[in-house]
């Protein structure tokens, strides 16, 4: 009877797929994707992050009075503590066993005003012997503008994307230092967030009762996060000299903002379309900082516009897929262009990576073919680094995707973030670049 109920069952299976395929056949639209009307978006309107948010019972950083600027928040010195608490940090919801302690602290925006932020200092119950305990400083690639994305929330609420890599380093028994490095405000792509890392990291070591002011530290970041760690990389010499940075290890990083942007405002094809998310977010969140020169409404369409305003309430879950299949260039105002905005061109080429050489070891990875983040728009300031005698170790890694070499870089850089953490040494430099893909290729 079993067999025969299989039977049945399979027949029936095959009747409807065989079904299917006739109507998919019969009903096929020529055209494919589908030309979207000039006047709205190319995907349905999300619900934002900050909108879920709400129903959690965490109050988010707009609306938790505990951000809030001291009245004379002039006074601090970058890296003074404003004030601090204890609160417990959740992986997709599940409290996770390790003390974490938030500090709010004075810094400095990309315009030299002084600003506060937070950092979350994760320390595990595992004993260390022998020096101070190392600390580990983890930029996420944030890559958002809404506060309610920062990792000061998302650790509490459980939704930090990347929690799942920084639990390796907190097994070792290093302390994890995850600042908010694009401020209360999230910018994105500024010197700035060279500062704020910077600053968290003296806020740590201001603080008597966590014991690593004397704590040796290494900085880890992919993509925007990497932005973040190799800025503070550049920055410590002159800006911090009192943080020990024992080494950075980064990936998927942009170096060169203008031919990043120049990039992202082409059509490109197939999953490279994607690419218009990072203009997207560049312009929502150069806006911010630079509102006399990426001006908006006189760049964009009304169109392109609601999309800006769309963007500044939302984290890179929601975001990512803006402008998928239609790049910001298409909604520019006639006339308008990138390349006839000579500030808007200078205020990036002012905020790509190589401004200085960092004086401390890195290691730095990017794969063959990058749907978000071009080797083009990197292999120049690896060379520039290389040719100016930085301490260097950088390979291209021969798979292509963004995501995919997240994971790929992120185990040897777990490797030698812990090496030079335990004081080993960290290892010769070199510069092994390649470019596998003929000129042109899309995400080449």
């Amino acid at each position: 009877m079993r067999k025969s109920l299989l039977r049945q069952l399979f027949a029936v299976y095959s009747s409807v797929c065989l079904t299917t395929l006739g109507a998919g056949v019969v009903a096929a639209e020529p055209a494919f994707p589908p030309a979207f009307p000039p006047d709205q978006n190319q995907l349905p309107r999300l619900p934002s992050e900050p909108q879920l948010y709400d129903l959690l019972p965490i109050l988010p950083p707009d609306r938790d009075l505990w951000y809030n600027d001291p009245p004379d928040l002039a006074d601090y010195q970058p890296g003074q503590i404003v004030r601090t608490r204890e609160v417990q940090t959740r992986l997709l919801g599940i409290p996770f066993p390790v003390y974490t302690k938030q500090i709010l602290f004075r810094t400095n925006d990309v315009h030299d005003n002084p600003i506060v932020t937070a950092t979350s200092v994760l320390v595990p119950g595992i004993p260390w012997q022998g020096s101070p305990r190392p600390v580990l400083s983890f930029q996420e690639a944030i890559d958002s503008t809404d506060s309610a994305c920062n990792p000061s929330y998302t650790l509490q609420a459980g939704t930090m994307k990347e929690t799942a890599l920084a639990q390796y380093w907190l097994a070792q028994g290093f302390a994890l230092n995850v600042p908010d490095f694009d401020g209360k405000f999230n910018t994105f792509n500024t010197y700035d967030e060279g500062k704020m890392v910077l600053d968290s990291l003296r806020a740590l070591k201001n603080d008597p009762a966590l014991g690593l002011a004397d704590s040796g530290i290494a900085l880890y970041g992919y993509s925007g996060g990497g932005s973040g760690s190799l800025r503070a990389a550049e920055l410590r010499a002159g800006y911090a000299p009192d943080v020990r940075l024992l080494g950075t290890a980064i990936g998927g990083t942009p170096g060169d903002l203008v031919e990043l942007a120049r990039y992202a405002t082409v059509r490109q094809p197939g999953l490279t379309g994607t690419s218009s998310f990072t203009m997207w977010l560049g312009l929502a969140s150069f806006a911010k900082e630079y509102p006399e020169i990426f001006r908006v409404d006189e760049l964009l369409t009304p169109e392109g516009q609601a999309i800006v305003a769309d963007l500044r309430n939302r984290c890179v879950y929601t975001a990512a897929l803006t402008g998928a299949y239609r790049p910001i260039s298409e909604y520019y105002q006639p006339g308008k262009s990138l390349e006839n905005s000579p500030e808007i061109l200078r205020v990036l080429a002012e905020n790509s990576l190589g401004k200085h050489v960092p004086d401390t070891p890195i290691l730095w990875w990017h794969g063959m073919w990058d749907e978000l983040i071009p080797p083009s728009a990197v292999l120049p300031t690896i060379e520039s680094y290389w040719e100016r005698g930085a301490d260097l170790r950088f390979y291209t890694v021969p798979v292509p995707e963004h995501i995919v070499n997240a994971v790929t870089g992120w185990i040897p850089a777990v490797a030698w973030t812990s090496a030079v953490l335990r004081g080993l040494a960290p290892g010769p430099k070199f510069n092994a670049a390649f470019q596998p893909l003929p000129p042109g290729f899309p995400g080449s």
